[in-house]
């Protein structure tokens, strides 16, 4: 056997320690977990795990899926209204060669002014884990329906990199930023905000990400 083949136990153990190692540079063990699904590259990839936790309102690419820079991820779609539950939404970047050194994205989600009860968990800043190892950020919860107000959702970055953002709707224009798609990127000092306000109105939102460096 190739001295170069890590078994799995060993795999999972690097996972293990690495994931620890940047719980404690400022993550909790709640905000993070590893992944094994990402495929290996040595280009840095954009990760997004988006997860329903109710019925028929997170559509699109569900689950895990890693883009390698500068490609687009694949759209997820939100339409959460007034059935039950939301969608649980997270991001990450592997950075197997240490391109992004010195670099950094993060996203916080918050309500609107008047909002009541449109936005669910981890409200707050949240870092984009950058690491050799597939590992998520802290899971944020995207629950709007017809109560007044809506969630809105910002990304900022450090160093050199930039990350385009698209959320546009399907639908009726009022429950996205967008009415058709535009790209909007985030770089050095310039954050970017998307607007999430999906209800009871026919359609819902589609969401695109793509991380670029130089």
């Amino acid at each position: 056997m190739s001295g170069l083949r890590m078994t799995g136990r060993l795999r999972s153990l690097a996972l293990v320690l690495a994931a620890g190692a940047f719980m404690v540079g400022g993550l909790s063990s709640t905000a993070a977990y590893a992944s094994e699904s990402a495929p290996l590259s040595a280009e840095p990839q954009l990760g997004i795990q988006f997860n329903p936790d109710g019925t028929g309102q997170c559509e699109g690419r569900t689950g895990e899926q890693w883009a390698t820079s500068p490609n687009w991820t694949e759209a997820i779609r939100f339409d959460t209204d007034n059935r039950p539950g939301g969608c649980q939404l997270a991001f990450g970047v592997t950075d197997p060669d240490g391109t992004l050194a010195g670099s950094s994205i993060s996203y916080q989600l918050t309500r609107s002014a008047g909002g009541v009860g449109q936005c669910g968990d981890n409200l707050g800043v949240n870092p984009v884990p950058m690491l050799p190892i597939p590992v998520f950020g802290t899971p944020v919860r995207i629950d709007t329906d017809s109560q007044p107000g809506w969630c809105n959702l910002t990304f900022a970055v450090t160093g050199r990199i930039v990350l385009d953002v698209q959320l546009y709707a399907d639908g009726e224009a009022g429950q996205c930023s967008d009415a058709s798609p535009v790209t909007h990127s985030a770089f050095v000092g310039s954050p970017v905000t998307v607007k999430i306000d999906t209800d009871g109105r026919s359609g819902g939102c589609q969401f695109l990400l793509r991380l670029r460096h130089f």
